[in-house]
């Protein structure tokens, strides 16, 4: 982290509007947060700061507002719910500038925090407009980011405002950025990446990026099957881009260059029908009925991911093995994150994971908390995983 700004580098705070990035892109039902993670995550920034005397202004975007403001992507509800995790009142102004932002802010004592409007509400800030950015600016003297999950978007909130104020990353950034230097920007070898999803088509460039960074690549669940066809076997009826045959025979001629190894399915669960309860069998990968649909890797298959997680000393991972939202297909996908996350509370192994589908399905496993870091970024971590330079980041670098 010593080429990024913290909290540890910014100085006294007390009095100081301090403006802080957030994710606060929860889900809510009945106008009611249903799950508080990202809120939790950055409750460490906001106590920090408002201890030291900041005024903690928090700007966030919710959902995808299309015509200006609206009760539906309100953060008004959001306010309440960060209050309860915070354990202390949480302002809110009706707006992110302009009269209503400013006597907000105003009125703030040290130590208090606010939360402003929906940032997204203004088109200009997705378009980074720099006289909507300066607008923002005005109501701060300092910025924090701590939303790594949206700092893969070159957006006013997200990326602007660095370039008109003194810039830091909150703990939250600072956790993740320290997490995926450990993965991939620096880590100790052997390093396997186990990378799953349904389609090659969109992961193409995590594929190609990786083969050169990793030692070994898990490839699982239905992208698997693309690697397999183009390999030549019959799939049967399986989730296949056929049409992908010639860029999963690329991915796999550069990684045999980088000395990469590609793991692929040595066998699999198979099925007629995706429903749970469905009949299914563990057949080898050359031996898939021409009516069936390969669901999950087989118990061979799951012996060397964890082969290869014994042998690794970090692992990165995006991705489920199989279909895990539908027994009895969640079962590789369970015991391969089991196993992960054995070895990582043995002190033998640093894992990092995220990706929607791959969070649900640790959290399925019961593991979550076991893996070194676990990100719930979604884009941003797949893109860093690309080896894209992420805009929100750059600014934030000394």
């Amino acid at each position: 982290m010593a080429s990024f700004k913290t909290l540890d580098d910014i100085g006294a705070v007390s009095g100081k509007r301090v403006l802080v990035r957030v994710d606060l892109n929860v889900p809510v039902a009945d106008g009611k947060v249903t799950d508080a993670t990202r809120i939790e995550r950055i409750a460490p920034t906001i106590a920090e700061l408002s201890k030291k005397g900041a005024k903690v202004i928090l700007l966030a975007h919710f959902g995808r507002p299309k015509d200006g403001p609206s009760a539906e992507f309100s953060l008004e509800p959001i306010a309440r719910a960060t209050a309860e995790v915070l354990g202390r009142p949480v302002g809110f102004a009706a707006d992110c500038v302009g009269d209503k932002a400013a006597e907000a802010v105003a009125a703030m004592k040290d130590g208090d925090v606010l939360l402003f409007e929906n940032t997204r509400f203004y088109r200009a800030e997705e378009k980074n407009e720099p006289a909507f950015t300066e607008k923002l600016a005005a109501n701060g003297d300092i910025y924090v980011n701590d939303a790594f999950s949206a700092a893969h978007r070159a957006h006013a909130s997200t990326e602007g405002l660095a370039r008109h104020l003194p810039a830091y990353a909150g703990r939250t950034m600072q956790a993740e950025l320290d997490a995926l230097e450990k993965g991939l920007g620096n880590p100790v070898r052997p390093v396997v990446a186990i990378v799953g999803g349904a389609k090659v088509s969109t992961k193409i460039d995590l594929l190609m990026n990786l083969v050169k960074k990793v030692d070994a690549l898990v490839i699982g669940g239905g992208m698997a099957n693309t690697f397999l066809a183009a390999r030549g076997t019959d799939v049967g009826k399986s989730l296949c881009e056929h049409d992908l045959a010639g860029t999963a025979k690329q991915i796999m001629i550069e990684a045999a260059e980088a000395g990469c190894a590609i793991i692929l399915p040595a066998d699999g669960v198979v099925a007629k029908e995706f429903k749970a309860g469905a009949a299914s069998e563990t057949v080898a990968i050359e031996a898939v009925p021409a009516d069936g649909m390969i669901l999950d890797v087989g118990a061979k298959t799951v012996q060397s991911v964890n082969d290869w997680i014994d042998r690794a000393a970090t692992l990165v991972w995006n991705g489920p093995l199989g279909a895990f939202e539908i027994e009895p297909f969640d079962r590789a996908t369970v015991a391969a994150a089991k196993h992960a996350a054995a070895r990582t509370k043995a002190g033998k192994l640093v894992s990092v994971a995220g990706g929607g589908d791959t969070v649900a399905a640790l959290n399925h496993a019961g593991v979550a908390d076991d893996f070194t870091y676990v990100s719930t970024a979604g884009g941003a971590f797949l893109e860093w995983m690309e080896g894209k330079p992420l805009p929100g980041v750059e600014v934030l670098k000394r």
